[in-house]
């Protein structure tokens, strides 16, 4: 086959970023470096730095574009109902794309226009009576639960997708009932309970709690 001649394809940082999207959705963002991102759009590394500097800047591209649309809802006055309010958006927006969370934990890149919900937070919990640290303070430990929930979730999805039975699920059949009663009663059912949804009830828990510190 004679070699390839003309121009390399011409590419966009639109369509740098979308092949970005679409490589970290199949394969993590470990996958994301330069090189195989360039294979993915046809082109060479050299290529890409005309758009992006390097893995850093990409990333903060795409929090950028995912966080353009994430959802703004109205938020009630009641200080304690804001600041549910605004942490189930948070995790409603995160909750399909796993990955935001894994780079969002490192706890330094950041989509600036995803700053509003720590603000509502923040702002809700001073209007509660927290000082403004305390106030940091209570939306750290409600976007640490947040995320830790999501991020075990997607873990626990992707272990049930592999089709076979877990470790856990395993043990639980088995369990000594006089060593460990209460679980062993539970048996097979500590799956079916342990999947259920129970984010908002422990939320509101942490909020309720959190703002006792300002009573």
């Amino acid at each position: 086959m004679p070699a390839r001649t003309g121009r390399p394809p011409k590419i966009s940082r639109a369509d740098i970023v979308s092949a970005a999207h679409r490589l970290i959705e199949a394969e993590g963002t470990g996958s994301l470096t330069m090189r195989r991102l360039a294979r993915e759009v046809g082109a060479t590394p050299m290529a890409l730095y005309h758009h992006v500097h390097d893995k850093e800047e990409l990333l903060l591209l795409l929090l950028d574009d995912y966080a353009a649309a994430m959802p703004r809802p109205q938020l009630p006055d009641e200080p304690g109902e804001r600041m549910v309010t605004a942490a189930m958006a948070m995790r409603e927006a995160l909750s399909g794309w796993p990955w935001v969370v894994e780079v969002l934990r490192a706890d330094d890149l950041f989509a600036e226009s995803a700053l509003w919900y720590p603000e509502m937070i923040i702002d809700a919990a001073v209007r509660a009576g927290l000082t403004l640290e305390r106030a940091v303070a209570a939306y750290r430990i409600i976007w640490h639960y947040t995320a830790g929930e999501i991020s075990a979730r997607d873990a626990a999805r992707r272990r049930r997708e592999e089709g076979r039975p877990t470790f856990r699920e395993r043990v639980f059949t088995g369990l000594d009932a006089q060593a460990l009663p209460r679980l062993a009663e539970l048996g097979e059912r500590w799956a079916e309970l342990t999947v259920r949804d129970t984010y908002e009830d422990g939320l509101r828990a942490l909020v309720r709690g959190l703002l006792a510190a300002s009573a």
